[in-house]
């Protein structure tokens, strides 16, 4: 049987603010293995986000273990969280943290820019990702002239141009109707069944439900 993707144990963080700490993730225990679909649900606070960065190597834990593609990353190096992140993982937004002076093609191409691939083979996966997620005729475009789902397509066609084992999804409708976020779940969805983990983090039960498995946050743990 393979190893789980991600396994975290006994997982905590903890901010401190001069004499003051605040525990924001108390002892979690997860597992996800390859192919799977989280969703993580909770009210605001309960840590939904923090856990996500974590998870995604954009930040660290306080305390536990967090095990990644069979390796402990608890204590890498920035230098190593930064390679993890770019083989492993591709991100989506609520905000959809695009470039509004890029348009479409140099918006999915950002993941390469530190990359060794050839530009052809660069040129091949951009275009690839932007006709996956349906806007080949907007390639051109910049964000301010695309709708608020389109640019949520560009954020989803960036995140999946390098293939990553796993995409992490914080509140990825959170900004967009409900026909809009229910066309950006299908794309999502047909990410999953081609074997990409989905972690998601949602308010929207009936986006959760999209989900194999929910799992509800409170205080820092789950209930």
């Amino acid at each position: 049987m393979p190893s789980p993707l991600i396994e975290i144990s006994n997982l905590s963080k903890t901010y401190t603010m001069g004499p003051k700490s605040l525990d924001v993730l108390k002892g979690l225990t997860l597992s996800v293995n390859q192919g799977d679909f989280l969703a993580i649900m909770g009210p605001s606070g309960s840590g939904k986000s923090t856990l996500l960065n974590i998870l995604g190597c954009l930040d660290r834990p306080t305390g536990g273990k967090y095990i990644l593609d069979e390796s402990d990353v608890s204590h890498a190096s920035d230098d190593a969280l930064s390679a993890i992140r770019s083989r492993i993982f591709g991100f989506v937004f609520q905000s959809f943290n695009l470039i509004y002076n890029l348009n479409v093609y140099d918006n999915v191409s950002m993941p390469f820019l530190y990359a060794k691939s050839s530009k052809t083979i660069i040129h091949e996966k951009t275009l690839k990702a932007i006709e996956d997620v349906g806007l080949s005729e907007r390639i051109h475009h910049n964000p301010y002239e695309l709708s608020g789902g389109e640019m949520q397509r560009v954020a989803i066609a960036r995140a999946l141009v390098n293939q990553p084992k796993i995409i992490l999804a914080d509140e990825p409708t959170g900004n967009l109707d409900s026909v809009t976020g229910a066309a950006i779940m299908e794309i999502i969805e047909k990410l999953n069944s081609s074997g990409t983990s989905i972690i998601l983090v949602t308010h929207d039960k009936n986006i959760a439900l999209t989900a194999q498995k929910i799992l509800t946050l409170k205080d820092g743990k789950f209930i």
